[in-house]
């Protein structure tokens, strides 16, 4: 099942009533479940036995007798390379291989960054943009999201 085709449900099921959708296409099977409010206090288990659970934000010992004016959020400046989908990313082909791309490293067009594991599947995502890698924003082996930022290109 090609990516666009994947993506085309994954919206359908986010824009409907439907909590779960399962199809069967050939030899291939995709089943997408809506998440549900409580989703956060779930823990997800990954396949090389790692477990990852949201961590809680520490409460406050104390109200601030005057709250400070809120800081504006930092802009990153350049251009961000997000992920075009979900699954675990890897900077290297392999365990011990050396990372596709460092901080400080200059890239073309169509260079590949690194790797995003989906389904059993190995995806190269290539830079979309020219420049100077100024920032790596995800580790090793972690789960990432559609639309995450992974590189930060200047």
């Amino acid at each position: 099942m090609d990516l666009r085709k994947l993506k085309t449900l994954i919206d359908l099921v986010a824009e409907s009533a439907i909590e779960e959708l399962e199809v069967t296409e050939g030899e291939s099977k995709v089943r997408i479940v809506k998440s549900s409010p409580n989703a956060q206090n779930q823990l997800v288990m990954m396949p090389q036995q790692q477990a990852y659970a949201p961590v809680a934000a520490p409460l406050a010992a104390a109200p601030a007798a005057a709250p400070a004016a809120p800081a504006a959020p930092a802009v990153p400046e350049g251009h961000i390379v997000k992920s075009p989908m979900v699954g675990t990313f890897y900077r290297a082909s392999a365990p011990g291989a050396p990372a596709f791309v460092e901080v400080g490293k200059e890239v073309k067009e169509g260079d590949t960054l690194c790797l995003i594991e989906a389904m059993k599947l190995l995806n190269e995502i290539d830079s979309d943009k020219g420049g100077v890698i100024k920032q790596i924003l995800v580790e090793n082996g972690q789960p990432v999201e559609f639309g995450q930022p992974l590189f930060l290109i200047g």
